[in-house]
């Protein structure tokens, strides 16, 4: 039996501490059938060398990484889509467990977990959070996706930004997709994270919140819900470290007003005179 190629694809912008031991460990994926494909956004830095070195199609491009993802499919000739983040490591059985999962069931996508590691307090409790997360439909991502399914439906939304892994997701969802889930991890290298950094991020997140809640409504709420009932479920794993876990409450209630802050100036610019 042949195996199907799978395209990675990954779209970088200055990330030069990350980018080498992203690709690489693509490289070293297990599964003999791998093209790799690279969308640059005009990096300041080493990134686009580091790619041309290891990717097999390496292109620049932006404005954002729902548009470099959906120009990568439409240059990847693979079978299935693998789409990453460039701070992502895969562990070397990723692809083939995801593959051999889909091909299984028939699945048009592939939930895989993510662990976070890195250095320092906050991301410690970023990585007590996402040990909640294992399995929980509504808040992981499927990353292992049927090419012809992008293709159909017109790839990542191109004006949410931050939001469109969640899109994608609750897409697949509503149209009742199989999407199984393998136990293979994908590292999440979050480096050193700071509480201004976070919530920088999310204050730039929440920005695309309007177009979200347009695009998938009722999606932010069912999120939500969900997320309190993985915490529930988690209490066990969160009891082993409570110091981490008080301080992870505190950061997701300062995460929402971040989002909240955003999402406000979005429709504060999209309705001014």
């Amino acid at each position: 039996m042949t195996s199907p190629l799978v395209s990675v694809v990954v779209p970088t912008k200055d990330v030069e501490r990350t980018l080498r031991r992203c690709l690489a460990s693509i490289r070293s994926q297990t599964y003999p059938n791998i093209e790799l494909v690279v969308v640059d956004n005009f990096s300041t830095d080493r990134t686009f060398d580091v790619a041309q070195e290891l990717a097999d199609t390496v292109v620049q491009a932006g404005p954002e990484r729902s548009a470099q993802r959906n120009l990568g499919i439409e240059l990847a000739e693979g079978e299935y889509i693998l789409w990453i983040d460039a701070d992502m490591v895969l562990t070397p059985h990723v692809i083939a467990d995801a593959v051999d999962t889909a091909s299984r069931s028939g699945a048009t996508a592939v939930f895989i977990p993510e662990q976070t590691v890195g250095s320092g307090f906050w991301t410690a409790c970023r990585a007590l959070e996402r040990r909640c997360y294992v399995g929980v439909e509504l808040i992981e991502a499927p990353r292992l996706i049927r090419r012809d399914w992008f293709t159909d439906r017109g790839g990542f939304a191109s004006e949410v930004a931050g939001q469109e892994d969640a899109d994608i997701r609750m897409r697949l969802l509503r149209e009742g997709r199989v999407m199984p889930h393998t136990e293979t991890v994908i590292l999440h290298d979050e480096g050193h994270l700071t509480l201004p950094f976070i919530l920088r991020k999310r204050y730039y997140y929440g920005q695309s919140l309007p177009a979200y809640r347009r695009a998938q409504p009722g999606a932010i709420s069912a999120q939500g819900r969900a997320t309190l009932r993985a915490m529930a479920g988690g209490l066990p794993i969160l009891a082993g470290q409570p110091f981490h876990a008080a301080a992870m409450v505190c950061l997701r209630a300062a995460e929402a007003g971040a989002y909240a802050a955003g999402a406000a100036k979005a429709s504060w610019v999209a309705h001014r005179p």
